[in-house]
């Protein structure tokens, strides 16, 4: 019997990357990559057109295809099934006042902590809704629905049918859905938009919703950070810790959340559990940044990195260059601190960035661990594209009180779509297991100090 091949997307801010694998074993067969513009608004058509040029040729005999896509983004749409304006992607701020707005009007963060698991920020679709509603009412009044870049790329590869169709992850990041009790909140859709429209049909985790054009079977798809959970087979115990453009902290969990603090973020998971994130908008473009102050590459920025000593002699760095989500201050900058003139040296300057990118995400995790889930995690897993520096897997290690596993560097959201799409065609329970082989481990190397010091500087700031 020949062996079926499934494909996964990931459809994220700066690029699309597919794979194809062996549903059975996960064997990497091939991949396909191409780039999106940078921006905080896309036409939508651009994630079409790249796809559709990227996987020529890769999907002939491929049985089973899924879509990852970056969360939250705005995707409307008229009557005609026409995009109605830019999607708005989720590191779009200006809705900051519309989610302050939101906030107030249903009673304050913990009525929405107890609706929906989370306390909107600029990043979620209800608060870019409400901006659309203020700020561009002619548009509003077109919109008769609403998608998710991952819902709107599925709809386009059936050929946009009649329904829109999502999963319980990328619902869960709406700020209209409530993993609770797997319903959609119209009211809070029509608090923020001023009407109610058409919404995906939210499917099971391992459903065929339909055909491509083509015939290949389409399973339901899911947000970033749910897929690449599935692509790492993570499990309660595990603090996944993702830097890309963004940082992500999560781990999964039986229980639902709902943090009224804004920090943890109560989403559901691409298998029928909870995914309580963190997000940070500031992680691997901290590391650029930093390597375009000193005029070094990315190689250098880490060898300087490592020559100093943990701690950096002192420096503080605060990363907070593009606003940021956790914590909640949209319109902070980033700042150093602890300068002197003794201390103020170019490997100091790098060490500090990593620590700061790090530690930004080390505190998101601990308040994630702290609320309701009762266990101390076993294991950091540090995935993304800055996890493959040296510089970051040794200083981690200092940051986090647990050992820090560093998988084999893969397309984690691609091959988590990928493994949808096969526990799809399977039909089974449970996904299939995929061995992920490789991995490094760093051993713990926690010294508190630099956490402090982290801790003090973020409190003279924004105490």
């Amino acid at each position: 019997m020949s062996r079926k091949l499934v494909a996964g997307v990931d459809s994220s801010t700066q690029s699309v990357k597919i794979v194809v694998r062996d549903a059975v074993t996960g064997e990497f067969i091939r991949e396909g990559r191409g780039t999106h513009p940078d921006a905080t608004e896309i036409s939508p058509s651009k994630w079409l057109s790249e796809l559709t040029s990227s996987s020529k040729g890769l999907l002939d005999d491929v049985a089973a295809i899924s879509i990852g896509a970056q969360q939250h983004g705005m995707v409307v749409v008229d009557d005609n099934k026409q995009v109605v304006r830019d999607a708005l992607l989720w590191n779009d701020t200006r809705s900051a006042d519309a989610a302050t707005d939101l906030i107030k009007e249903l009673g304050g963060p913990d009525k929405w902590a107890q609706a929906i698991g989370s306390v909107p920020v600029a990043s979620f679709t209800v608060t870019k809704l409400r901006w659309l509603a203020k700020n561009e009412p002619a548009n509003a009044a077109k919109v008769t629905g609403v998608m998710l870049p991952h819902d709107w790329l599925t709809w386009q590869l059936m050929g946009t049918p009649d329904e829109f169709v999502t999963d319980r992850g990328d619902a869960s990041g709406t700020g209209y859905w409530s993993p609770q009790t797997n319903e959609y909140r119209k009211d809070l859709l029509k608090l923020a938009l001023g009407k109610e429209v058409q919404l995906p049909r939210v499917a099971s985790p391992n459903e065929i919703i339909g055909q491509t054009t083509t015939g290949i079977a389409v399973a339901p798809g899911t947000g970033d950070n749910m897929a690449a959970a599935l692509g790492l087979g993570a499990t309660t115990g595990d603090i996944v810790i993702s830097l890309g453009t963004s940082g992500t902290a999560y781990t999964v969990s039986d229980n639902p959340t709902n943090d009224a603090s804004g920090v943890i973020a109560g989403f559901a998971d691409a298998t029928g559990k909870y995914l309580p994130l963190a997000c940070t908008l500031n992680a691997a473009r901290v590391i650029n940044a930093g390597a375009a102050v000193l005029n070094v590459s990315l190689d250098q920025f880490a060898e300087l990195a490592l020559s100093a000593k943990p701690g950096s002699e002192g420096i503080v760095l605060l990363p907070y260059l593009d606003g940021e989500r956790t914590p909640n201050l949209p319109n902070a900058k980033g700042s150093l601190h602890g300068l002197t003139r003794s201390n103020m040296t170019p490997a100091n300057f790098a060490r500090a960035c990593i620590e700061g990118m790090l530690c930004s995400l080390a505190e998101a995790s601990d308040v994630i661990t702290n609320f309701g889930q009762g266990t101390k995690p076993n294991r950091v897993v540090l995935i993304g594209g800055a996890a493959a520096s040296k510089a970051v897997q040794e200083i981690a290690a200092t940051l986090f009180n647990v050992p820090v596993h560093i998988p084999p560097a893969a397309e984690y959201v691609a091959d988590g779509a990928a493994r949808q799409a096969a526990w799809a065609l399977s039909g089974e329970l449970n996904p299939p297991i995929w061995d992920l082989k490789g991995s490094v481990v760093k051993q713990v190397n926690f010294q508190e100090s630099i956490r402090k010091a982290y801790r003090e500087a973020f409190q003279r700031s924004f105490a």
